[in-house]
């Protein structure tokens, strides 16, 4: 049964949907995620400015790069080249440039309708625009409790029996003593609030990405001269020109679209209650720099290791060898045996920042339903540390097969608000672009200019002359 909802709504229906919304955001944004592209580096330049007290912009994009950049980007982008052949990884490409422009719209949308909290901090996701603007509070709940079900629990608790059993076939560690490990620190950094986690993400994750990035491009660099021969092998796989690969065109295009959009999350509703959290000027600040996020993801990240997999003879086409250990072996071919060491303590990074995501994304969840609740934050808290030590000496296929289906739901249930919300999106991109094109450096968000949205006054300030004193963090 898990098998026949995940290929129904995997394999069809998100597929279509997902790819439905990204087009559709693009060509009525006029291809923003291509018009602010080199935006992106400006903004990403002043996204250490904050209010006191406050999360700057960069600490909600790298909290957000922790978790799109997973396990995923190392055995996900290998499962798709062995099940889908080189091909794929095109159609990741493709499928993630679409999904910037869903990224933008949605993590603009939750920028402008996020919420005070009674500390001054920021709280906001697809359940406040769902129950703000579109007035379901009940559509709310329901996204919030599939957001829990998927992220604070299921796939929390997958993240800890990947690790465990990766470390425990590179190192021998036993899986409990890694699960006791990962407990510990992440103890440790939950009980801190989301300032901590903001703080340790901030200081975790652009030496993970960064590592990685380094070593995929000395690898790159050593293999020089066969570089554009696998790049041209991949866009031939992609248009099924290489048939004995994988089974030609359709192949290539599932498994690519399903691993892009499984691995960049846009669309899927998780990204925003992170972006809302970040003090910016303007809504769209934050939607261009989670775009930016998308690709980080797919197109840098997912790229290194596809290109570490081809450049090595470890592939082999109709090989159906696939995940950590493709990776691992691609690695060590190239580097020698300590490269399955450091792709094993990569993926405990990758999967250490995604758990701390996951676990903002459960209590952003629990905060929809009783806001500033210390009492449940902390029993989820202690929740989630149990979840860690079992699910490092559980086999969780099932669990992993039911957190698909609520994550499928979950995408569903977004897409839905987003194209509802659609208008409301555009006309702050257009209230954007109309103060770029009039020369202001740095456009600002003034909420007199949106008397007919239910925004929070807190949040945003009246006027361009309040948002002058900022702080550099």
């Amino acid at each position: 049964m898990l098998e026949f909802l995940n290929d129904l709504l995997w394999g069809k229906v998100l597929i279509v949907v997902l790819i439905f919304i990204g087009l559709f955001f693009t060509i009525r944004s006029n291809f923003v995620q291509f018009r602010y592209f080199g935006r992106m580096f400006s903004v990403l330049t002043n996204s250490f400015e904050t209010e006191a007290g406050q999360l700057s912009s960069f600490q909600a994009l790298v909290l957000s790069v922790a978790g799109r950049v997973g396990a995923g980007n190392i055995a996900g982008v290998a499962v798709a080249i062995s099940l889908g052949g080189p091909g794929a990884v095109f159609w990741m490409w493709v499928i993630a440039l679409i999904g910037m422009a869903t990224s933008f719209f949605e993590c603009t949308i939750a920028q402008v309708f996020k919420h005070t909290q009674p500390d001054g901090t920021f709280r906001g996701g697809p359940a406040y625009y769902m129950e703000r603007a579109l007035g379901q509070r009940w559509l709310g709940s329901l996204f919030s409790f599939l957001l829990l079900v998927t992220f604070g629990f299921g796939f929390n608790a997958v993240q800890s029996y990947t690790v465990a059993t990766s470390i425990q076939d590179t190192f021998g560690i036993p899986t409990k003593i890694t699960g006791f490990v990962l407990m510990v620190i992440l103890g440790l950094v939950i009980f801190g609030g989301i300032k901590r986690i903001a703080q340790i993400a901030e200081f975790v994750v652009p030496i993970m990405a960064g590592g990685y990035f380094l070593m995929t491009v000395y690898v790159l660099i050593r293999n020089i001269t066969e570089v554009p021969g696998a790049i041209a092998f991949i866009i031939r796989s992609a248009f099924g020109l290489e048939q004995a690969i994988a089974g030609g065109l359709g192949v290539a295009l599932i498994y690519g679209i399903k691993r892009g959009l499984f691995s960049n999350e846009a669309g899927l509703g998780s990204a925003p209650n992170v972006a809302a959290v970040a003090y910016v000027r303007h809504p769209v600040d934050q939607g261009i720099i989670q775009s930016f996020s998308v690709f980080i993801d797919t197109i840098i990240m997912c790229t290194c290791t596809a290109t570490v997999i081809l450049l090595s003879s470890v592939y082999q086409p109709g090989d159906t060898t696939g995940g950590i250990l493709l990776s691992q072996s691609a690695m060590a071919e190239h580097v020698g045996g300590w490269g399955r060491a450091f792709m094993s303590i990569a993926l405990l990074l990758f999967a250490f920042t995604s758990i701390i995501y996951n676990y903002y994304l459960g209590e952003n969840s629990l905060n929809f339903f009783s806001e500033g609740n210390k009492l449940i934050f902390n029993a989820f808290r202690i929740l989630t540390l149990v979840l860690i030590i079992w699910g490092a000496v559980q086999d969780l296929s099932t669990v992993f097969g039911f957190a698909d289906i609520t994550m499928g739901l979950l995408a569903l249930v977004n897409i839905y608000a987003l194209f509802k919300l659609a208008n409301v999106g555009l006309k702050v991109m257009r209230d954007f672009d109309r103060q770029v094109k009039n020369g202001v450096k740095q456009p600002v968000f003034n909420i007199s200019k949106f008397p007919d949205l239910n925004l929070d006054s807190k949040a945003w300030k009246k006027s361009p002359e309040e948002l002058e004193p900022l702080a550099i963090r």
